[in-house]
């Protein structure tokens, strides 16, 4: 017997519905989760482990063996990738932050971007395989969509090694600079300090990662707090996981002999800037890497490949009623090539299936 039971609807007469568009794309993505990948770059003993942990609230390196002075001796730079699943009011965070230990310890340190710069390209070169097979439903976004370069506060502006490594990878990446214990300087020292590195940046053509310009249909309150961050590059900051009690309240900070730095002031660093930069902005940064950085990489990729096949004397069949581009794009690359052979292994086993359904058939 049908149901006769009305379907009610609660929206009003004349409402189609689709502006609850959104609210489903948010359900989709809160049920599915979020992926980020952070680098943090810079010499030993700058506060990067303690600055990330600081930002996310957890430990990352809960094992973690730090290395004396005689084995700082003998260290190369290599990648320590540590992903922790963080999740806060329902929403979860795949979170991978990949550490560069041993970077500008060594006397020489012309070959410390080797290593970084090669796992780069690995990351966007494992992505780009990825989408290019046939289960393109689950891909592990490992790309690194940002990448915070600790700064030294005890010289007096960039070293020829910060401006090497951001002359190098400012073309692969999203750099943002970070100026490291910026507890021991004075508000003046940081403010000339900020001055310096942004001049060396702009005279050396670097490219960090732009805030993006608000809109004008933005209310006031988010366009001055855009204003502020892009003020407060590059950022000033110190961490702290320890927690200490100031004027009856518990804070995250560092006690002196003549004082309390709280980590979270934004008079005393900026702490605060940097995690709401990251924060507010996490999704421009995985849209400036998809569509910027590694549009740049597959482009450039994908022409060497054409470039190759030209070189080992393929030659494109042309056909006279179809353009010459077309006859460019037929160049079979190394991709292609494994696409077909999946496809092929693909058909096997479903005809395979097939006989097996065949023969049950037959026994019955």
């Amino acid at each position: 017997m049908a149901d006769t039971r009305g379907f009610s609807s609660v929206e009003t007469p004349g409402y189609v519905g689709f502006a609850n568009l959104p609210n489903q794309v948010h359900r989709k993505s809160v049920k599915k989760g979020f992926e980020f990948t952070l680098m943090v770059v810079g010499e030993s003993g700058l506060g990067k482990s303690t600055l990330v942990n600081s930002l996310f609230l957890t430990d990352l390196y809960p094992e973690r063996i730090i290395p004396d002075a005689i084995e700082k001796q003998k260290q190369t730079v290599k990648l320590d990738a540590s992903t922790v699943e963080i999740e806060e009011r329902g929403v979860k965070l795949r979170l991978t932050v990949v550490d560069t230990p041993g970077f500008g310890d060594a006397i020489d340190n012309s070959n410390s971007f080797g290593a970084i710069l090669e796992y780069i390209d690995q990351q966007y070169e494992r992505f780009l395989h990825d989408e290019s097979g046939l289960n393109r439903r689950n891909i592990v976004d490992n790309r690194i969509h940002c990448c915070f370069y600790f700064i030294s506060p005890f010289g007096h502006g960039l070293k020829p090694l910060d401006l090497e490594f951001m002359k190098k990878l400012h073309s692969k990446i999203n750099i943002v600079p970070v100026i490291a214990k910026a507890d021991c300087l004075t508000k003046k020292e940081i403010l000339r300090l900020k001055c310096r590195i942004m001049q060396e940046i702009e005279f050396h053509g670097i490219k960090i990662y732009p805030l993006p310009d608000c809109d004008s249909d933005e209310d006031e309150e988010y366009k001055e707090q855009v204003k502020q961050l892009k003020e407060a590059v590059p950022f000033a900051v110190c961490g702290a996981n320890t927690l200490l009690e100031v004027k009856g309240k518990k804070v995250r900070g560092r006690l002196y002999p003549w004082g309390v730095v709280e980590v979270e002031n934004p008079d005393h660093c900026d702490f605060i800037k940097l995690r709401t930069m990251l924060i507010t902005h996490m999704q421009d940064l995985q849209e400036v890497t998809h569509e910027v950085h590694y549009e740049n990489y597959r482009s450039e990729h994908l022409g060497k490949g054409i470039k190759g096949g030209k070189e080992n004397g393929v030659k494109p069949e042309r056909d006279s009623h179809v353009p010459s581009q077309v006859g460019v794009n037929s160049v079979l690359t190394e991709k292609d090539r494994i696409l077909q052979e999946k496809e092929a292994e693909l058909r096997r086993m479903q005809e395979m299936l097939a006989q097996m359904q065949a023969r049950m058939q037959a026994q019955k």
